[in-house]
C-alpha cells in the first residue's frame, strides 16, 4: 500500500463518525421504515469516494467536503426508497380536493363513504389510498403534503435565517398539535409519534378503525390549515371554509395556535442546530 493510500485510509477511518452523525440527523426527518444500515452503507461508500477525490489545495476542509458528498449520497439512497408513485400522489390530491369540497358543502368533516361517493369509488379504495399516502408522508411544515426524497431532509447547511424560520415552524407545529381537540390529538400522537397500530388506537378510543382513519384525515387538514394561517395566509385562504359553525370552530382553533406561544417559546422547542429538544 502506498503512502497516499494509507493517508486516505486514515482519513476515512477518522471521519467515519461523521457519517454516523449525518445518518442520525437524517433519520430524525424521514419515515420510520427507512433502514439505518442502508443509509450507513451509502454514507461510508460516499466517504471513501470523497477521500479519493479530495484536493487539499482547494483550501476546503475535508470534513466539509466529505459532508456534502455524504449528504448527496444519502439523498440518492432516499430517492431509491421513495416508492410512492405519481399515481399515489395524484390520488392523494384528488381525495384531499374532494374532502375540502364536501367540508364547504356540508359544514362538517365528511365520512369516508361520502368522499368515496364523490370520487365514484369504494370505501376500500379511499382507505387503501390513505394508507399508501401515510406510508410516504413526512410531517411537512409546508402543509403535510406527500413529499419526495428531496423534500424529506432540511438542508443542514442552511443559513442562520433559514434555520431560524425552520425552528419557528417546528414550534408552530407543536403548538398546533397541542391545540387539537383531545381525540384528534390522541390520534396524531399515537399514529405518527408513537407509531402505534391503528387497531390499537381504535380500541383505546372505543371507535372503529375506519373512524380513526377519518379522525386522522381531519387532524391533518386542521394542522395544515392552522399552520398555513400563521405561516402562509395566502395558501390558507384557498382552503378556508367561509361561514357556518365549522368555520367558527376552525377560526377558534387557529386563534388557539397563535395564543399558545411566542417566538421565544417556539424557538425553545429546538436547539441551535434545529433539532427537536426532548420534552
Amino acid at each position: 500500500m502506498s503512502a497516499a493510500d494509507r493517508r486516505r485510509e486514515d482519513v476515512v477511518q477518522a471521519h467515519m463518525p461523521l457519517v454516523g452523525h449525518l445518518v442520525r440527523e437524517m433519520l430524525t426527518r424521514v419515515p420510520a421504515h427507512v433502514n439505518r444500515d442502508d443509509l450507513l452503507s451509502a454514507g461510508y461508500a460516499a466517504l471513501v469516494h470523497a477521500a479519493r477525490g479530495y484536493d487539499d489545495a482547494r483550501g476546503v476542509p475535508f470534513a466539509r467536503f466529505a459532508a456534502a458528498r455524504v449528504r448527496g449520497a444519502l439523498l440518492d439512497e432516499l430517492r431509491g426508497l421513495d416508492w410512492a408513485s405519481r399515481s399515489v400522489r395524484q390520488r392523494a390530491r384528488r381525495t384531499d380536493t374532494a374532502r375540502q369540497q364536501l367540508i364547504a358543502e356540508l359544514g362538517r368533516m365528511p365520512t369516508v363513504r361520502e368522499v368515496a361517493d364523490r370520487l365514484g369509488c369504494s370505501v376500500e379504495d379511499i382507505e387503501h389510498a390513505d394508507d399508501d399516502v401515510q406510508r410516504a408522508v413526512v410531517f411537512s411544515l409546508q402543509g403535510f403534503a406527500t413529499v419526495g426524497a428531496d423534500d424529506m431532509v432540511t438542508e443542514p447547511s442552511a443559513g442562520p435565517e433559514e434555520l431560524l424560520i425552520r425552528r419557528e415552524r417546528v414550534g408552530y407545529l407543536r403548538d398546533a398539535i397541542d391545540a387539537l381537540p383531545e381525540r384528534l390529538r390522541a390520534v396524531v400522537q399515537g399514529y405518527f409519534f408513537e407509531e402505534r397500530p391503528m387497531a390499537r388506537i381504535a380500541e383505546e378510543l372505543g371507535v372503529t378503525e375506519s373512524r380513526v382513519s377519518q379522525l386522522r384525515a381531519e387532524a391533518l387538514t386542521l394542522l395544515r390549515d392552522g399552520l398555513n394561517t400563521h405561516l402562509d395566509p395566502a395558501l390558507a385562504a384557498q382552503n378556508r371554509v367561509k361561514e357556518g359553525c365549522v368555520a367558527r370552530r376552525r377560526a377558534a382553533y387557529y386563534d388557539q395556535i397563535g395564543n399558545r406561544g411566542t417566538l421565544s417559546s417556539r424557538l425553545a422547542r429546538t436547539g441551535p442546530d434545529g433539532l427537536t429538544v426532548a420534552a
